[in-house]
């Protein structure tokens, strides 16, 4: 086991382990830590705990002191110097009239660089530009082409549910997902009803996909052959959360539709539906909501 504190340097951001030495660290403490990027300023968000070396990536970087009030100040200092960053760096962009689209400014603590992050349809040469903002900042500058999920959980804003957006407010980490999970959940496959605020699919379907896939095992598919008190049916209509059935009954003559509760053993699987992975849409089309 080792010894840890999980620090974040963003809201929302990854979570990175590091060595706190002989600290005894609270949560929400700021440290300064040493990164491969230099001296940075973060957020204790996983107070001294231990791990399982197989969770870490060795050897650990150690956590140089807790925050003084003067790495605050420095850091807020920073947040100012960002904001001023960001509209000079626009009206470059103007200036050179690149079809680049900014979307943060980041100092890195010691100030020993400035990262200029971006978004682009394609590649865009902004040698000359890195040279205007060097002669500007006087120090190294690195800009940073970012995907249209990275945009959002930059940006913010609120998604379809009426809340904040997940990546921005505590997702630290994007999860794949797929068209199947949204198939499997019985969701509409319109782009515009799974699709987040950054195009791509939303990251929540990822959310109860391992209940569904837990359901899926057990409650009969449409289409299978089960036992009844009334004899064998067919299942017409699954509802996967509720695990009620509505099953088609041949009583004599007359054939009626029944419901029953699979959960509480009213029915009884004898021979289950196949999958059915046939989509009557465009796949093509869905598969770009995709990363």
């Amino acid at each position: 086991m080792v010894k840890v504190v999980g620090v974040r340097f963003k809201t929302a951001g990854k979570i990175y382990y590091f060595d706190p030495g002989e600290l005894v660290i609270d949560l929400n403490k700021n440290v300064i830590v040493e990164t491969a990027r230099g001296i940075e300023f973060g957020l204790v968000v996983v107070p001294n705990r231990e791990v399982d070396e197989s969770e870490i990536v060795a050897p650990l970087k150690k956590v140089i002191r807790l925050a003084t009030d003067e790495d605050i100040a420095h850091a807020a200092e920073n947040d100012r110097k960002e904001k001023e960053a960001y509209g000079i760096c626009l009206q470059k962009i103007n200036d050179h009239k690149l079809d680049m689209k900014l979307i943060d400014v980041e100092y890195t603590f010691d100030n020993n660089k400035v990262l200029f992050y971006f978004t682009a349809d394609g590649r865009v040469d902004f040698r000359e530009l890195v040279k205007d903002l060097a002669a500007v900042f006087k120090t190294r500058i690195e800009l940073r082409q970012i995907g249209v999920r990275d945009e959002s959980k930059m940006m913010g804003g609120i998604g379809i549910c009426g809340r904040v957006l997940c990546c921005n407010s505590f997702l630290g980490e994007f999860q794949p997902v797929s068209i199947k999970m949204a198939k499997e959940q019985s969701l509409s496959l319109n782009p515009t009803k799974i699709s987040g605020t950054c195009g791509r699919l939303m990251c929540c379907l990822k959310y109860e996909q391992e209940a569904y896939e837990d359901l899926l095992d057990r409650v009969p598919k449409t289409g299978a052959i089960v036992e009844t008190p009334e004899g064998q049916g067919t299942v017409v209509e699954v509802n996967l959360l509720k695990e009620i059935l509505k099953i088609k009954l041949d009583i004599g003559k007359e054939t009626e539709l029944r419901i029953y509760n699979f959960k509480e053993g009213e029915v009884k699987l004898i021979r289950n539906a196949a999958a059915n992975d046939d989509m009557d849409i465009d796949l093509e089309a869905l598969k770009q909501l995709e990363d």
